[in-house]
């Protein structure tokens, strides 16, 4: 069989759409559209994902003659910002340390924690011969570069026991999401409540209904490409409300490019008084054949609960209707607990190269991760309704490390 060869990819467009597709599609369960070649190139493409705002490009490619049979999406960044899992101590123990922290090497699709992070392999490869064999490539780019750390957020299941098997270390955080056990309707989703919180529903959504609004779904073709304009105006807007804080992360151009090239996994929740292409409020969620990610949201007017019902109870509504089994609200937020929301456990798997720093985090991660299991089991525990939620466990053995 011919040699493999490594190449480090500075642009997804350097790697042709259809043999990118090919892996992310061919992918052992589901990918979802943020990995795709379209939804990566126009982040870089629309300068939202570019090295002046601390992501550089370095997207690891597998090829056998001429033809990609692996997949690793990859960043270099400068920055936390935009990964949504919170890594600031371990930068003020690398300080502590001597170590240079930053860049970091980072495996995520960028600014959306979304589940689902794996390397794409080609189908009839040996899927932990080919893990361990980018892995190696890794490892190898990192101490060349001096790098500190490569880092995978928000991995797929499915894949994480290849990347450990190859001494990744394991770090569990936690996210929600709302599961769907075959709900009929709207109201059989509220009748899983306790009564107290069914109320308090029913008087959230009313209380838009009564300000005069209606909440319109628009999904794919469905959308004018102007909307997603007004969508960008709804997400500045909201940003700014919060200075510096704000996370504004997608450029105009982004939302000009989603128009044409991803509107097949969008769905836009309009808020109006009359016509939903005047929305005084709006959210846009991501979806596939059976899920749905809410992004990004925001309002022409302060109305209490409006954020409750185009960002939750809309799209619930909406993925009730269509069987869609899972909907992940976005990051953050306590709040979402007593709308539908459970806590969820998510992994991600990290390589560290300074001997000291490896060891020091090794040793803090087997506590930590069953800290954050009990954590999800008491939140879970005060739920006010009946849950469909995978019950915390204790992780697996921590692998023997390998690359620090």
């Amino acid at each position: 069989m011919a040699e493999l060869q490594a190449r480090w990819h500075q642009a997804t467009r350097e790697v042709p759409e259809e043999q990118w597709q090919g892996l992310v599609a061919g992918a052992a369960g589901a990918t979802p559209p943020f990995y795709g070649w379209r939804w990566l190139h126009h982040l870089e493409a629309s300068g939202s994902i570019v090295p002046r705002h601390g992501w550089q490009p370095c997207h690891l490619g597998l090829w056998r003659q001429g033809r990609l049979v692996g997949l690793a999406p990859l960043y270099l960044k400068g920055h936390s910002y935009g990964e949504f899992v919170f890594d600031q101590s371990f930068a003020q123990l690398a300080g502590q340390l001597g170590l240079r922290y930053y860049p970091k090497l980072v495996g995520m699709s960028p600014v959306s924690p979304v589940q689902g992070y794996r390397f794409h392999l080609a189908p009839g490869e040996d899927p932990a011969a080919l893990t361990a064999r980018m892995l190696k490539e890794i490892d190898a780019f990192c101490l060349r570069q001096r790098i500190l750390s490569c880092n995978f957020l928000y991995v797929d299941p499915a894949w994480q026991p290849l990347a450990e098997a190859v001494g990744c270390a394991r770090w569990l955080n936690q996210q929600s999401e709302w599961r769907n056990p075959g709900h009929a309707d709207f109201e059989a989703y509220l009748a899983s409540f306790n009564a107290n919180q069914r109320r308090n529903i029913r008087r959230e959504r009313r209380s838009v209904a009564e300000a005069g609004l209606a909440v319109t779904p628009l999904a794919g073709e469905e959308i004018p490409p102007a909307l997603l304009g007004r969508m960008h105006d709804f997400y500045e807007q909201h940003c700014s409300r919060w200075g510096p804080w704000g996370s504004k992360y997608l450029t105009e151009a982004f939302f000009r490019a989603a128009a044409t090239d991803l509107r097949r996994h969008l769905v836009l929740f309009s808020a109006h008084r009359g016509d939903p292409l005047r929305p005084l409020a709006m959210s846009l969620c991501v979806h596939d054949a059976s899920r749905l990610w809410g992004r990004y949201w925001g309002s022409d007017i302060p109305l209490e609960n409006l954020h409750f019902e185009v960002c939750y109870y809309a799209p619930i509504a909406w993925a009730i209707e269509r069987g869609l089994l899972s909907f992940d609200p976005g990051a953050g937020g306590s709040h979402k607990r007593r709308r539908g929301f459970v806590a969820q456990p998510r992994a991600s798997l990290h390589r560290w190269y300074d001997p000291r720093f490896d060891a020091i985090l090794r040793d803090w991660l087997p506590g930590a991760n069953r800290e954050m299991l009990r954590e999800i089991a008491a939140m879970n525990a005060e739920l006010p309704f009946t849950a469909a939620y995978d019950p915390p466990h204790a992780p697996r053995p921590e692998p023997a490390p390998e690359p620090g």
